[in-house]
């Protein structure tokens, strides 16, 4: 069986997965504090989405090393966001179980995104041409 093809960010798991985990973070936020709303609420859904938005303006490039790039950026951004979900946590804006599955979903992105980054390092140093789409 062979690999599906990828012609589009949307096409690529890692990004499908980031996009459910921004929309879960909406979701938890919209019952944090109203205080919060340009604090914790803001900053956790900007980090989720900063997530898949890297990883589709890395593919967008057209470029392995661009792309290598904003997927290492995307990891940052996702441990901003489980960062932002624990600081959440610990000050009681949410309770650790309403948390609990967004950040299992981070450890499973996370782990993606590492695979995927190894993948493209080893085409790449194994004489995948630089300049070629990812």
């Amino acid at each position: 069986m062979g690999e599906a093809r990828i012609d589009s960010y949307r096409d690529l798991r890692v990004w499908q997965e980031a996009m459910g985990i921004a929309s879960e973070c909406y979701v938890l936020t919209k019952a944090f504090p109203k205080d919060e709303v340009y604090g914790m609420t803001a900053q956790i859904r900007r980090a989720a989405v900063s997530v898949a938005a890297n990883i589709a303006e890395g593919h967008g490039r057209e470029n392995t090393g661009s792309f290598l790039q904003f997927l290492r950026i995307s990891q940052g951004s996702l441990k901003e966001l489980e960062t932002h979900l624990l600081l959440a946590e610990q000050v009681h804006i949410t309770a650790p179980s309403s948390a609990e599955g967004i950040l299992n979903r981070c450890e499973s992105l996370g782990k993606m995104l590492r695979r995927l980054i190894r993948s493209l390092q080893d085409k790449v140093a194994g004489g995948f041409k630089e300049g070629s789409k990812p």
